[in-house]
């Protein structure tokens, strides 16, 4: 009896050893044209398949290639899931890892630039709402959510890269506005009555504010700002005494003023022969040694460019100028030529510029200035060309900017602030020259207004001789910057310009002189209305006199105290 179990058990032992063997596993990859794979399991009393779940693309399964089930035309392949049989259409299963990813078009969900040349940053075209580009491939997708980082697509005759955060894998969605219910209001009653651009015309999809591991951003930035001079860079030790006698944390340093470049970089000389013929023979020691010293004494730094005032880069490229109609010549404004901010070339060179100081010198962040079109200009604006080729607005455009250069210097690892005149932060129009508050802090990582008091005019938010009462006019600007932030979907920091200069003789010959008590006003006049993220201290000549002069002014750690009262 026993020998007859024993034979009746080995049977089934090689029975269940044979369908064992006759399975083939293979290893296969998940694909999808979204982000995530269906996975389905098989319902006996329907003979049907129901999808139970999903997963990210990319992930590898063990694939039971010999068993499918065919329904209603579909394939399906038998999967290994830990200890579970599921299912997964057949041509979700690939066997090369950088198959997984399937569209074969996307749709544009928020305007940005397709980079032909992604070492040189060069822009190719502008892939606008709701186009749809075809995808040629990609770079690489994120393990955790099965997102591209960059596609390589074409779009026309135009081959190149555009960032998946951007995307979407339908015109619907693409077509969208964020949460349109809640801010379309908002932004559609803001007015344009200088031409600057219709607020709702740009985009407000929230972005991912970065964070570096390797290089952290002081909580609140405490800064001085240094020009380009021999007798100030190279003169660093002296104003590392003074910071280390105070609370100062962070250096603003020159690399590109208006006919003022700093030092020979190799953007220059590629982009704009003037401005590196102009550039300080041996700045580059200069620069390195300076940056090298701050980084070792603990300081964070920062790298300073001017973008659309640069009267070099017109005098080496008139045809990236904004020019006068009636003769085709670059139009001369404020002493100064300007490339048109419609100009991609004009932004790869101020980005390239930038990447190229964050590689050679290790800066921790790029502060843009002059990220706009010239002001005051409703009287000459029909008798000028900006040269608009993609039919922008200007503050489409200007937003569009600080998009690509963010994405760009994100890429090394490094943050970007820019600068916009203190106006912006008036509620109800945007300005004649393209700064938006609530476009820009939704796209950069540091909002610097620059709201010096002897540049408001008398009784401005009903303040007689703003420049002379510094903490009132500094509190009632920085409430309205609050009210601008509040509907900013991903706001930025706001780190602010203080003014460092006695007031300017033309605005008032009487006006007070801007020594410490006077600079603590307006740092205190912000951090009371609520922007905590800092202060810049805006003194052309950095004379180091005049900081000592004003020592009292950084000695306190006005965020430790602003959180202490709350």
């Amino acid at each position: 009896m026993k020998k007859i179990f024993y034979v009746a058990a080995l049977a089934v032992a090689l029975l269940a050893g044979a369908c064992a063997t006759d399975e083939i596993i293979e290893c296969r990859y998940l694909a999808s044209a979204t982000h995530r794979t269906p996975i389905f399991a098989y319902d006996d009393q329907q003979q049907t398949m129901v999808e139970c779940a999903d997963t990210v693309r990319g992930v590898e399964v063990q694939a039971v290639v010999n068993r499918t089930r065919k329904i209603d035309k579909q394939v399906y392949v038998e999967v290994r899931m830990g200890r579970e049989r599921r299912y997964v259409r057949e041509e979700s299963l690939v066997a090369d890892p950088r198959a997984v990813v399937a569209e074969q078009q996307i749709f544009v969900r928020t305007p940005a630039s397709i980079i032909i040349d992604i070492e040189t940053s060069a822009i190719g075209a502008l892939a606008d709402k709701g186009s749809v580009v075809e995808v040629l491939g990609y770079d690489s997708i994120d393990a955790n959510t099965g997102a591209v980082n960059r596609y390589r697509v074409r779009q026309g005759a135009v081959e190149g890269y555009l960032f998946g955060k951007y995307t979407v894998f339908s015109r619907d969605e693409a077509l969208q506005r964020y949460m349109a219910e809640k801010y379309d209001p908002i932004h559609s009653a803001v007015k344009n009555p200088f031409g600057g651009g219709e607020a709702i015309g740009c985009d407000f999809f929230p972005t991912e504010k970065v964070s570096f591991e390797n290089n952290v951003m002081p909580r609140s930035c405490y800064s001085l700002y240094l020009n380009i001079s021999p007798a100030v860079i190279g003169n660093i030790e002296k104003y590392i005494t003074l910071a280390k006698r105070t609370k100062i944390n962070t250096f603003v340093i020159d690399i590109k003023d208006n006919e003022c470049p700093g030092y020979k970089a190799e953007a220059m000389r590629l982009y704009s022969p003037t401005n590196y013929a102009r550039a300080g023979a041996n700045k580059e020691k200069m620069y390195a040694h300076a940056v090298k010293r701050l980084h070792e004494e603990g300081f964070y730094v920062v790298g300073r460019i001017t973008c659309f005032k640069d009267s070099y880069l017109v005098k080496d490229h008139p045809e990236v100028a904004i020019t006068e109609k009636a003769t085709g010549m670059p139009f001369k404004h404020n002493k100064a030529y300007w490339p048109s901010a419609y100009d991609r070339k004009v932004w790869q060179f101020n980005v390239e510029l930038a990447k190229e100081a964050v590689r050679k010198f290790g800066f921790n962040e790029i502060n843009f200035d002059y990220v706009r079109f010239p002001d005051r200009m409703t009287k000459v604006e029909q008798l000028i060309d900006y040269h608009n080729r993609y039919g922008e607005s200007k503050v489409q455009a200007i937003q569009r900017f600080v998009q690509y250069a963010c994405d760009e210097i994100h890429a090394l690892g490094a943050y970007v602030s820019i600068d916009v005149f203190g106006e912006a932060a008036n509620p109800g129009y945007t300005t004649a020259y393209g700064q938006y508050w609530p476009a820009l802090s939704n796209i950069a990582d540091v909002m610097c207004g620059m709201p010096y008091p002897d540049h408001f005019s008398n009784g401005y938010y009903g303040i007689k001789k703003p420049w002379n009462h510094p903490y009132e006019i500094l509190y009632a600007w920085g409430q309205r910057v609050c009210d601008r932030q509040s509907v900013t979907p991903s706001p930025a920091v706001v780190r602010t310009w203080v003014q460092a200069y006695n007031v300017m003789r033309h605005v008032d010959r009487n006006g007070i002189a801007y020594d410490a008590e006077n600079v603590e006003k307006e740092i205190r006049g912000l951090f009371d209305a609520g922007l905590t993220g800092g202060y810049i201290t805006w003194l052309s000549s950095s004379n180091i006199e005049k900081y000592y002069q004003q020592e009292g002014a950084f000695v306190h750690d006005y965020y430790r105290e602003w959180a202490e009262r709350k």
